[in-house]
């Protein structure tokens, strides 16, 4: 469907919801369409090329690698304190030893997109308010909160009241607090959906108002960003987008002011009846998207490099054109999913193994022929990188 020819049709699919406490609440698609035209092109595109990369040689290993990276944003933008390597090894885990909370905060973090990942498999899966409390659940599952139940929507007692954001990034919202104006907008929000669907609105453009209109809600009382990005990714991966919908988590958190703050910006729009509110918040998430995609592709590209590399050095051994020792350091570098300093190699105690009954000579011949055959690289900087070998 044309997007720019059917921007009418686009425009009307509006929600107005009367509840009983909170008052009005409109759903819109509210994105002026021109402007999102060309990113939505260039998504396509890069995913177009995304796909046609050699993708299946290290499908597995990406996956991996984007669910590690993923958990650990989505977690850190909630205040989650483990790293990217503890988040690693929290997954790594038998769920019998998972005792400390911010382990068992990444662990349902994953539980979470199995379901999801499932969930999105199902033909013309759509929204749903059950979905939504299963998301919750397994997000919340043993995290333990003072009102919070896994799957139970919030009902504000009349001495507690929820805000949402802080004047860092916009200022403080007030999301309704009754639980029957929570559960309406949410049963809502899920004919809405539907509607974009039926429209055929992109999927690209359904995700982010999904998110958006589901943190205005805020239905729960812990998880609802965490469910939320959950949310957004579901219909990206329902639409054909397995690792990206993932992926975008990184870019909000490297961005996360940015990420905080345009939630307030259209909510006001919308407050003041601007034109296109949501604009802001649709663009930032497909500029997310088509940079994460790029992100992915280089990634793929990377690692099958670093596979031809694989192969090449264990020819190179077995033709005796490097020896025991130059392998074992091109290994363990290879290895690295991330580059090091020279100083840390020197240091590394299996490193300083090799050459225990060696002269530094040896040591500086071995790598100096190294870096003469494109095998290793050293930066400007000193840090080491698995070379790039030259095909002939």
């Amino acid at each position: 469907m044309d997007i720019l020819r059917d921007k009418i049709l686009f425009d009307d699919i509006k929600k107005r919801v009367e509840t009983l406490r909170f008052g009005p609440f409109t759903f819109q698609v509210g994105v002026e369409h021109r402007e999102a035209a060309m990113l939505l092109q260039r998504v396509a595109d890069a995913q177009a090329r995304f796909l046609s990369s050699p993708l299946s040689q290290v499908a597995n290993r990406l996956e991996q690698e984007v669910l590690v990276s993923s958990i650990f944003s989505t977690n850190t933008i909630e205040g989650g304190t483990l790293t990217e390597e503890e988040t690693k090894d929290a997954l790594n885990l038998d769920p019998a030893q998972v005792q400390a909370e911010e382990q068992r905060r990444a662990v349902n973090i994953k539980t979470a997109y199995d379901i999801a990942q499932k969930s999105a498999q199902v033909p013309n899966w759509r929204l749903s308010v059950d979905f939504m409390k299963q998301i919750h659940a397994a997000i919340t599952d043993g995290i333990p909160h003072k009102y919070n139940q896994p799957a139970l929507l919030r009902s504000n007692p009349k001495n507690v009241v929820t805000h949402v954001g802080d004047t860092a990034h916009g200022g403080r919202y007030k999301p309704p607090q009754y639980g029957g104006d929570i559960e309406l907008l949410l049963e809502q929000m899920v004919i809405w959906h539907t509607e974009l669907a039926n429209a055929e609105l992109p999927a690209l453009m359904q995700a982010p108002l999904i998110h958006y209109y589901f943190e205005l809600i805020h239905p729960f009382w812990d998880g609802n960003g965490r469910v939320g990005r959950v949310l957004e990714a579901t219909v990206l991966h329902s639409a054909g987008f397995r690792y990206a919908p993932f992926a975008l988590a990184r870019y909000y958190m490297e961005r996360i002011d940015q990420y905080f703050t345009l939630f307030n910006l259209c909510r006001k729009q919308a407050d003041k009846k601007t034109a296109y509110p949501n604009t802001p918040f649709v663009l930032f998430h497909l500029e997310g998207m088509l940079a994460s995609i790029n992100r992915l592709h280089d990634r793929v590209n990377a690692m099958v490099k670093l596979m031809l590399l694989e192969t090449h050095i264990k020819h190179l051994l077995d033709t005796k054109e490097i020896n025991l020792r130059q392998y074992a350091i091109l290994t363990q570098v290879m290895e690295r999913a991330k580059p090091f300093q020279i100083d840390e190699l020197h240091r590394a105690p299996w490193f300083a193994a090799l050459y225990a009954k060696l002269g530094d000579k040896t040591k500086q011949r071995d790598l100096s022929s190294l870096r003469r055959q494109e095998l290793l690289y050293v930066d400007e900087k000193g840090f080491v990188w698995p070379g790039v070998m030259r095909l002939k």
